[in-house]
């Protein structure tokens, strides 16, 4: 029996859709649907699956679509994904009808939370943007299974291509080498904000994929801004951290996969997290270095907010200017933990405020308190505003 793309139907399915392309030597298209929402939208599915499969250049076959409600986008990365497997469409897809643009992802923007959607699940994707994160990573790694990396991919870019996440950055989390390339091949052309490169251990990792993303946007006539998040999952890539945070002018962020990096020393996980302390507070000093944010990894406890909150409220004070979120119910938590307080936006605005009058008296320190306020302690508390004014926690006129 011939190999087909997407998820079969169970009592989990949904948004998605099993497609099945089996050549044969003559007798036309035999186009068989089952749907769940036959009713309203087989006429529709119909339609779309005939004018995909003429364009993937299927004549002689029988197609089988098993539909659990998917959308438009995923119906088409499904369809490709099965022609592609019954050895169609050889050559470069067309892309999907792409929706508006957002505006361009700045490299220092807000980066508290960024929450994990698997890559071949339509289901979670559809809704991604509505939970508040500050960035969505579609993900082509860990959650997608093996023998489903070809058809994610196609789902990923057509979600770029077709949904609209709301504020959130768009990100991807692409395969390690040599995966890496045909994962940036279909996902670029749809113009993500940001790519995630798992497992970086030096300099050249991130430069390939820079080169391989500089090709793919001058063959599609693109320059919009791309960013790179390199994640450091091992002690080798731990001790390449600057190099690897300056690789590229693209590298935004640079972040730390605690799974793999404690698998990697032998250790175990904790709680508290004080067996990568070490490795985080060189994660921080890095991206210092290199001008680039540091993000910390993610809190795989779903249920244990206490913990999460703690974890952010520490991680903050470190140095890190956010975290990986592994279920919706962590976001806000996650803001809280990353945001500054009202008393600590109030304390940064009164020495903000008193140092410009004492530069209007030709002074150049100052007291608050009993406390001396000079220009490094300046720029600390202009930072802080700064990140409550992103965070929105601070108006515009106060700053």
């Amino acid at each position: 029996m011939a190999p087909g793309a997407g998820q079969a139907g169970n009592d989990d399915t949904r948004s998605d859709c099993f497609v099945r392309i089996t050549p044969a030597n003559g007798g036309g298209l035999d186009l068989q649907i089952e749907s769940k929402v036959e009713l309203y939208y087989g006429d529709s599915i119909r339609k779309q699956a005939t004018a995909a499969l003429d364009a993937a250049g299927v004549r002689d076959a029988r197609v089988e679509v098993r539909d659990q409600g998917a959308l438009p986008f995923a119906i088409e990365a499904r369809l490709e994904a099965a022609a592609r497997l019954a050895g169609y469409l050889d050559g470069k897809p067309d892309l999907p009808e792409p929706a508006p643009l957002p505006p361009v992802s700045d490299r220092n923007r807000l980066r508290r939370s960024r929450l994990y959607v698997p890559g071949n699940d339509p289901k979670l994707m559809i809704g991604a943007g509505l939970h508040g994160a500050d960035g969505v990573i579609l993900d082509l790694e860990d959650s997608v299974h093996a023998d489903a990396k070809d058809a994610a991919r196609l789902l990923v870019r057509n979600a770029l291509c077709c949904i609209e996440f709301g504020h959130s950055e768009r990100m991807v989390r692409i395969n390690p080498e040599p995966m890496a390339i045909p994962d940036l091949a279909a996902v670029i052309p749809a113009r993500p904000d940001l790519i995630l490169i798992p497992k970086v251990e030096d300099a050249d990792q991130v430069a390939r994929v820079d080169a391989a993303i500089n090709r793919i946007l001058g063959e599609v006539g693109e320059h919009r801004p791309i960013w790179l998040m390199p994640i450091l999952e091992s002690g080798k890539g731990i001790e390449n951290a600057f190099e690897i945070a300056r690789a590229s002018e693209r590298v935004g962020a640079l972040t730390i996969g605690l799974e793999d990096y404690t698998a990697d020393l032998g250790v175990v996980k904790t709680r508290d997290g004080a067996e990568t302390l070490w490795a985080r507070s060189r994660v921080v000093n890095a991206a210092a270095a290199a001008g680039v944010q540091a993000i910390d990894s993610v809190y795989g406890d779903v249920a244990d907010e206490e913990g999460l909150r703690a974890w952010g409220e520490r991680s903050r004070a470190l140095g890190f200017q956010g975290m990986g979120c592994v279920h919706p119910r962590q976001v806000p938590v996650v803001h809280d933990a990353y945001s500054p307080s009202e008393q600590e936006v109030d304390k940064a605005l009164q020495i903000v405020h008193a140092f410009e009058e004492a530069q209007k008296l030709g002074l150049a320190v100052v007291s608050l308190g009993s406390k001396m306020i000079d220009p490094p302690v300046v720029e600390r508390a202009r930072r802080l505003v700064e990140q409550a004014r992103k965070a929105g926690r601070v108006q515009e006129e106060q700053s």
